[in-house]
C-alpha cells in the first residue's frame, strides 16, 4: 500500500513529464556557465509574425533534440512580452528549447538583431562564431558549427 501511494504519484509525473516541452522559464534571465559547459550555443530570435520564423523553428527543434551533447539551442523573442503571452507565443510556434525570458545579447556581446529571424552561432569557448541572417536549417547550423 505504502509503495503504491509512492509510485503512482512518480509514475504520474513521469508520464507528464514525457509530454512537455522545455520551454520557457522566467528565472532563464541570463545564461549561465553551466549553459556555457563547452558546448556550441545557437540563439534563435523569432517573433510570431515572422514566416520565416516558423519555417525554420521545426528545424531547430530538431537540431536541439539530435544534438545536446554537442549545442545548446535557445530562443529570444523579439517582442518583448509578459510570461503568459510568452507561452502563448511558445506554444503557437511549436517551439520545443528553452526560450529567455531577457534578451542575452549583452552578455554575450553582441548588437541586438535588427532583421528576423537571426541566429547567433557562440563557440564552446564562449565566443562569437556566426550571425546567421533568414531561415536556418539543422545542416546549415551543423555545417557553420563544423558538426556535420
Amino acid at each position: 500500500m505504502f509503495v503504491s501511494r509512492i509510485l503512482t504519484p512518480l509514475i504520474y509525473l513521469l508520464l507528464v513529464s514525457c509530454g512537455m516541452s522545455e520551454s520557457y522559464d522566467s528565472s532563464l534571465e541570463r545564461p549561465s556557465n553551466m549553459v556555457l559547459a563547452e558546448k556550441w550555443i545557437v540563439i534563435n530570435y523569432w517573433a510570431t509574425w515572422c514566416g520565416p520564423c516558423r519555417e525554420e523553428i521545426p528545424e531547430l527543434n530538431r537540431l536541439s533534440r539530435e544534438q545536446p551533447e554537442s549545442l545548446r539551442v535557445f530562443g529570444v523573442n523579439f517582442e518583448p512580452v509578459g510570461s503568459s503571452e510568452m507561452e502563448e507565443n511558445i506554444k503557437e510556434m511549436g517551439i520545443r528549447f528553452p526560450v529567455f525570458a531577457a534578451d542575452p545579447y549583452e552578455q554575450f556581446g553582441y548588437e541586438r538583431p535588427l532583421v528576423l529571424p537571426t541566429t547567433i552561432i557562440i563557440s564552446p569557448e564562449g565566443t562569437i562564431h556566426a550571425e546567421l541572417v533568414g531561415p536556418q536549417t539543422r545542416d546549415s547550423i551543423m555545417s557553420v558549427t563544423n558538426l556535420d
